[in-house]
């Protein structure tokens, strides 16, 4: 016997895809939420601890720049304090200069050099004097520059001739000077002089000639 089917099978099979569609687009929907969710949430997390890392970090910050300020303020003391130091002990030691001045011009004097002025503002030295020859002049100031820690940048300020009488009938020709040199600083001649030593006593050092300072024109 032949079974025939009269009811709309096509609209039942159409109605039972929409709702499968309809079904599966739901749950395609939660599960994108879900999946959403758990994303947001994951970077709210994530975000939460980086907040918080920072909040740390700026209030670790506050801490050492605290700890600079209190370092700057502690290094500003230590050279205030080492700079009165300095001064206390460069003031002991300016007492002596003068003998210093006296006891090392006496030992680079050349012969034929006489003295006749000599004037001292702060460190700097002016020395008026008369010099038989301008070479003896030359040799004051070689002396100056190298052969003692206590005199440093002499200069020839002027060299003017002139002429000295011996007797009546006797003139001698003369070079009158003024010469300008800086004294030096005990602490400082003493490491000045401790450098000299050390490369004196070295096995590699090389001996150098000084230089010869040069004297200016004579002035008529």
């Amino acid at each position: 016997m032949i079974l025939i089917n009269l009811l709309p099978h096509r609209e039942v099979a159409r109605k039972k895809r929409r709702e499968l569609f309809y079904v599966t687009l739901g749950a395609s929907a939660v599960l994108g939420g879900v999946v959403a969710g758990v994303i947001f949430s994951w970077y709210q997390a994530a975000i939460s601890a980086q907040q918080s890392t920072n909040t740390a970090m700026e209030v670790e910050i506050k801490k050492l720049e605290s700890q600079i300020k209190d370092i700057v303020g502690l290094e500003a003391e230590i050279a205030a304090l080492r700079a009165r130091q300095q001064a206390v002990e460069d003031l002991q030691s300016d007492r002596n200069l003068p003998v210093h001045l006296l006891t090392e011009l006496v030992n680079q004097l050349p012969d034929g050099v006489f003295i006749s002025k000599m004037a001292q503002t702060d460190q700097l030295v002016t020395i008026n004097g008369t010099a038989q020859t301008n070479e003896r002049v030359s040799e004051l100031l070689r002396n100056l520059a190298n052969n003692t820690p206590w005199f440093s940048k002499p200069e020839l300020v002027e060299i003017v001739a002139g002429s000295v009488a011996l007797t009546t009938r006797d003139q001698r020709r003369v070079a009158n000077f003024a010469i300008r040199v800086k004294l030096v600083r005990a602490s400082e001649a003493e490491k000045a002089a401790a450098a000299a030593l050390s490369a004196a006593s070295s096995p590699e050092a090389v001996p150098v000639p000084a230089a010869a300072s040069a004297v200016g024109n004579v002035k008529k």
